[in-house]
């Protein structure tokens, strides 16, 4: 198998096989009246299931692709089971997966009839997904999060500590704002993947298919919630986001003929507030060797630099890290010491290795950091390393004067400057 794909679903392609696997850091169980039995026993389904995203061309076989497989025949390379993490694999407790192209040529899998027993009393738990190959090889086990369970929502007025505050994003002329969203506030609804947004409007609490338009208690888990556009006449009424046959339409809601400050809703135009999330495994096998599974995964979480002079030192500090790992630079291995399932160290590779004529730097050089098995299984990463020139020009220009004999010295003073996804290291020349 040679997968290749995008290692995030919002970056352009390139040569990675990435996985998805979107779980739910609070997850809602179907109510009592909506829950459905197996014989002698009650079972409580997700909502929403969750699903799992395969990216990359690697995942399916063409006609012609592979000449072990019968002609003409296509199709994912795997197969998938999810369960959960204290499940014995039995097919009652596992669901198989039925991978399908999507539009976007991702493989899509969910787990719609994944449930828990009320026998299991767990308030937490993770997902597992086992994949494997066409002629049985076991690709890798994943797991997701711990997942908080959450049988239905909570029926008293909502006070600040139960809620979560707004999220720190900056889209177009709608500018957030500290602290926590309250009924009758006005929101902004964002695809975090395509950056899509629609436009602001005001968020609504919902009882009984009703919006309150007299509520501005903060939001909360499992509430259910509507969005009415902007410029509605008072008294009721008024238009909300409505979502028909797949489609984003606007629904003109009516007065409550009963209670005044209420409007009557359709289903399609009440919303649920869910938190999810999404955990993410991206890896290479195009130039490994190897019949191993390729979990687990190691995932970098922080940077730490260090050091000065003529040698500089990055801790990398993540999970599922062991003593066959090796930390690149690009295409430059570094030197590696593994310190525990959480922490490597490394020294810094000289900018030399990237430039040849590094000592007249006049641009930075960011160079992607990965971390690379033994047997030769990539896994890409999402820091880089920047090597940032603090002054540098070319000897002997008119006007220019000459540099110091000690000039030579590289890395004679290094600074931090910590982003989310990148450390810079700065050479004075």
């Amino acid at each position: 198998m040679d997968p290749a794909g995008a290692a995030d679903p919002s970056v352009p392609p390139n040569p990675l096989t990435h996985l998805s696997l979107q779980d739910r850091s609070e997850m809602q169980l179907q109510s009592e009246a909506d829950r459905r039995s197996l014989p002698g026993t009650w079972t409580r389904f997700f909502c929403p299931p969750p699903c799992v995203y395969l990216s990359g061309p690697g995942w399916r076989v063409k006609p012609g692709q592979d000449q072990a497989h019968q002609a003409g025949e296509t199709g994912p390379t795997v197969c998938g089971y999810m369960g959960l993490d204290s499940a014995s694999g039995s097919a009652a407790e596992t669901q198989k997966l039925n991978f399908e192209q999507q539009p976007d040529s991702r493989e899509f899998g969910c787990a719609k009839t994944l449930y828990i027993s009320d026998a299991d009393k767990r308030k937490h738990f993770r997902l597992v997904l086992r994949l494997v190959l066409r002629g049985g090889r076991e690709l890798g086990t994943f797991h997701s999060r711990l997942i908080k369970v959450i049988s239905k929502p909570s029926q008293k007025k909502q006070s600040l500590k139960n809620t979560d505050p707004d999220g720190h994003s900056s889209q177009g002329d709608f500018p957030p704002r500290e602290g926590y969203v309250r009924y009758g506030s006005l929101v902004q609804l964002v695809c975090t993947v395509t950056g899509i947004t629609l436009p602001p409007m005001i968020i609504r609490k919902v009882a009984k298919q009703c919006a309150l338009l007299d509520v501005d208690e903060p939001i909360s888990q499992l509430h259910k919630c509507a969005f009415q556009f902007p410029g509605s006449p008072p008294g009721g009424g008024g238009t909300y986001l409505c979502l028909a046959t797949e489609k984003v339409v606007q629904f003109q809601a009516s007065p409550c003929p009963k209670e005044a400050n209420r409007a009557l809703l359709n289903d399609s135009s009440c919303w649920t507030i869910i938190g999810t999330e999404s955990v993410e495994f991206s890896f290479s096998t195009s130039l490994a060797c190897t019949l191993q599974p390729v979990t687990p995964v190691p995932l970098i979480s922080t940077l730490e630099l260090s050091g000065g002079g003529d040698v500089a030192t990055l801790e990398l500090h993540g999970e599922n890290f062991h003593a066959g790992l090796k930390v690149w630079f690009g295409d430059v291995e570094a030197e590696t010491m593994y310190r525990s399932p959480r922490s490597l160290v490394c020294v810094v590779p000289d900018v030399a290795a990237f430039c040849s004529d590094w000592r007249w730097l006049r641009a930075p050089i960011t160079i992607p950091m990965s971390l690379v098995r033994a047997d030769g299984l990539f896994y890409p990463s999402a820091f880089s390393f920047t090597y940032t020139p603090e002054y540098s020009v070319r000897p002997g220009h008119p006007g220019v004067p000459e540099p110091a004999t000690d000039a030579d010295a590289l890395l004679e003073s290094i600074h931090q400057e910590f982003t989310r996804t990148n450390f810079h290291l700065f050479i004075q020349t």
